[in-house]
């Protein structure tokens, strides 16, 4: 735990090392400017980090100015709100509205310089209309879908595209993307049929006279291990807050993460309340669902599932006090957890208990916590609760 962190209220809160932050960032410019045959300096690629959600639940507006000092040329958010607050943040880089705009929502993409992502020819029309009113000529970028089947133009809506992108005159492609549906998957072909996919589309609008500086598909997965999916621009998520995403086979993850090394940035930590002397046989927690098999001193630790612990982990969770692990025994409850710390001498109440990260030599991070409850790790550390206080550690 850093020692000067001082704050009055409940004892729960979480640390975001804006080092590792710029660590990862810059490894990925690095990964994905390696020298490669036809590339020059001024062919450089341009990394997008995408700060949607919260920037992953580790704070958007402080993750975003760490990354913008770091090197990063664009950010990605979900929708306007989360672009605008950005802008209030005083943050001046370009920000691509990735799932496009609501009809209505135009205006406000303009007056806070936002660019949007066009996933259906009518919206053309829309951007068209309020880029005219203003007086302005405003880009965006296209989005195909080429295999996930969500958002996107259908490839067979090129033509579409072209024709009403050409009568109208105020605004501009200057973007083209795609995203996989399984870019950490090496099992099967789907990503490699996506990209050829991708590839036609492009073909084909280039024979309708539409281009974009900006072309690009890779997200985490593609960033850190398929360098034939890097385009002119790269669009990292989780892999800038430190984690990579699990491989199939396997073995590919350690072998991602020794090419790619990764600093997780958030910490999430408690402090113990209360010591509790159980006998044997006694229950603790709701429902009884843990049951005391020896004498036992249980702890309770201030977070719950409302501070973004999964309740999930009843039982068969862990917690880290005093550089040693304890198992989390019972319910997780909504704003307390309970752990047995028969085996750590000398625990005391205000010690600190860490969910994820580090304390001397013990360390569990949000991937491991993910894994082990068979989930992805944006779910969970978009889960860290809106009354945790974030505090942003050199």
């Amino acid at each position: 735990m850093q020692k000067g962190i001082r704050f009055n209220g409940r004892p729960v809160w979480a640390e975001i090392r804006l080092s590792a932050l710029a660590h990862n960032i810059k490894a990925i410019r690095r990964h994905v400017n390696q020298p490669q045959a036809g590339q020059n300096s001024r062919s450089r690629r341009k990394v997008l980090a995408v700060v949607k959600a919260n920037a992953y639940g580790h704070g958007a507006v402080p993750v975003a100015r760490a990354l913008a000092r770091a090197g990063a040329d664009w950010f990605g958010v979900t929708c306007t709100a989360e672009g605008i607050e950005l802008r209030e943040g005083k943050i001046r880089k370009p920000i691509l509205v990735l799932t496009g705009f609501w009809p209505g929502e135009e205006k406000r993409l303009l007056e806070h310089n936002l660019t949007p992502a066009i996933t259906r020819c009518e919206q053309l029309r829309m951007l068209e209309r309020a880029a005219a009113r203003m007086r302005r000529r405003v880009k965006f970028h296209v989005k195909f879908q080429t295999g996930m089947n969500r958002l996107g133009l259908s490839p067979g809506d090129v033509p579409c595209f072209a024709r009403t992108l050409a009568s109208c005159p105020h605004i501009e492609c200057e973007g083209i993307f795609t995203h996989f549906a399984s870019s950490e998957v090496f099992t099967d072909d789907r990503v490699e049929q996506q990209r050829r996919e991708f590839e036609r589309i492009l073909e084909q609008l280039r024979g309708l006279e539409v281009t974009a500086p900006l072309i690009h598909m890779a997200n985490s997965a593609a960033v850190a291990s398929r360098p034939e999916t890097w385009a002119s621009m790269v669009r990292p998520g989780l892999v800038l807050y430190g984690y990579h995403q699990r491989y199939e086979p396997p073995e590919l993850t350690a072998q991602t993460n020794a090419k790619l090394p990764l600093q997780p940035a958030l910490a999430l930590r408690a402090r113990l309340i209360s010591l509790r002397h159980t006998p044997s046989g006694q229950a603790v927690g709701y429902n009884g669902r843990w049951i005391a098999q020896r004498p036992s001193r249980v702890a309770v630790i201030s977070a719950g599932y409302a501070d973004g612990l999964p309740r999930s982990l009843t039982n068969k969770g862990r917690v880290i006090i005093r550089g040693r692990f304890a198992p989390l025994v019972g319910t997780v409850s909504m704003d307390l957890t309970t752990a047995d710390v028969t085996d750590i001498p000398d625990v005391s109440v205000g010690d600190v208990a860490t969910f994820y990260g580090a304390d001397g030599d013990a360390t569990q991070y949000v991937s491991e916590v993910a894994e082990q409850l068979g989930t992805v790790t944006s779910e969970l550390c978009c889960a860290l609760g809106t009354r945790v206080p974030r505090f942003y550690l050199p």
